[in-house]
């Protein structure tokens, strides 16, 4: 009994007074903010999503306040918790960083309702300055997508020329019609503008393009 009258006593603290709410709403504010431009600024999207950056920028306001209610009364906490234990969000997140940009959101609601604002300010920068060093990391292989047409089929001449100078790539679809042949091939090469001087010599391919992408964005 003296155990659950302590848990009860720690979840009795009425003491959010209106300086509190607001200092945590200015600084949530403050780091949403900034949580929007370095989605902006840093995540080179092909297609800006405007409606998902401000979601993330909304996020933080609603759980930072349920998290001051959850420090004031039991009564609260549990129906919060029964609350949200019958929501279900079923929106596709088809971009993997984007799960980074919702947990910051969720992040800085839990710890601005916590007043650990300097735990905020600080995390918020780190990770911030880790996705301008990934984003602008030059690997040495890019991905690109190869559409050829061609007259006649120049598979194995395609094959061949890949082999030669160690290009990795997968023949992802081929279509074959009275006109002529067309393929679609992936590639992972470091140089396109030698493989491109070579395509062009090729007298057999009529037509041919090379498109540049990145997991399932296409530049």
């Amino acid at each position: 009994m003296e155990i659950f009258e302590k848990i009860i006593s720690s979840y009795s603290n009425e003491s959010v007074t209106t300086s509190t709410i607001i200092a945590v709403l200015l600084m949530v504010t403050v780091l949403a903010i900034y949580e929007f431009f370095v989605y902006r600024m840093v995540s080179h999207r092909s297609f800006y999503n405007k409606s998902f950056n401000i979601t993330t920028a909304i996020l933080p306001f609603f759980i930072s306040t349920i998290i001051l209610c959850l420090q004031s009364n039991l009564v609260i906490t549990l129906g919060t918790i029964g609350a949200l234990a019958i929501i279900r969000f079923r929106t596709a997140v088809k971009d993997p960083v984007d799960m980074v940009y919702l947990l910051w959101s969720v992040f800085i609601g839990i710890i601005c309702g916590c007043q650990l604002f300097e735990v905020g300010v600080l995390t918020s920068v780190v990770v911030t300055l880790v996705l301008i060093a990934l984003e602008y990391i030059s690997f040495s292989r890019k991905s690109f997508v190869l559409i050829v047409r061609a007259d006649e089929d120049v598979e194995d001449n395609l094959t061949s020329l890949f082999k030669s100078r160690k290009i990795s790539h997968k023949f992802k679809s081929r279509n074959y019609s009275s006109k002529g042949f067309d393929y679609a091939i992936e590639l992972s090469y470091k140089n396109i503008k030698d493989l491109n001087e070579e395509l062009s010599k090729n007298e057999r391919i009529s037509k041919y393009s090379i498109i540049e992408y990145d997991a399932d964005d296409i530049v």
